[in-house]
């Protein structure tokens, strides 16, 4: 079974499973995320972004391939990049972190071990450009996927809570940590990446 991560891309942005590559609830803000659904203009809104974050940042997200089939991916970005954190009440973010977004991977897919293979490449793609930490708003009430990663799935990975909320914590992972990872964190990180999907939370 050939695995292979790549960088995601405008070329490869039709590879993000079909209702994240047109979901927009993190990269517009409430309003603008609403009217975009509503004039079926959510795709191009999420090209976009992608377009706007890799020429004025560089890389965004990471996707995973298993024999050639895109089976998951990762987004993260500067907090000024992603217009929806400003809605949670746990928000700013710290200054040295970069922000997971989401990320998810197919069920059939699931504790293989591909979690930790994107978190890393994730951390060593930061870690690259200077950055410390990430740090993401988890879902302390988690019950299915959505475009929130579950709080819980994060505390299991390491992630540590930087300001607590009873719905929505943030939570804050220093980079070098996830480069030590070893298989024993691989279910876990699994299920932290099993269960985010884009779909309506918030």
């Amino acid at each position: 079974m050939g695995r292979r991560l790549v960088p995601l891309s405008l070329d490869n942005l039709a590879d993000l499973p079909s209702p994240c590559r047109s979901c927009v609830f993190w990269e517009l803000d409430p309003v603008s995320g609403q009217e975009a659904e509503r004039c079926g203009r959510s795709a191009q809104e999420k090209e976009a972004w992608i377009s706007t974050v890799l020429r004025e940042w560089g890389s965004c997200g990471r996707l995973v391939y298993v024999d050639r089939r895109p089976v998951g991916f990762v987004l993260y970005a500067p907090p000024a990049y992603v217009p929806r954190s400003q809605a949670f009440p746990t928000n700013p973010l710290s200054a040295d972190a970069v922000h997971l977004v989401t990320g998810w991977i197919i069920p059939p897919f699931q504790h293989q071990g591909l979690g930790r293979m994107l978190m890393q490449g994730v951390a060593k793609d930061l870690l690259g450009r200077g950055f410390r930490a990430v740090e993401a708003f988890g879902d302390a009430r988690w019950k299915e996927p959505a475009c929130l990663l579950p709080a819980d799935h994060l505390a299991s990975v390491g992630f540590e809570v930087v300001r607590p909320h009873p719905s929505y914590p943030r939570l804050r992972l220093e980079l070098r940590t996830a480069m030590s990872w070893r298989a024993d964190v691989e279910s876990a990180l699994d299920r932290l990446l099993g269960g985010a999907r884009p779909a309506a939370a918030m």
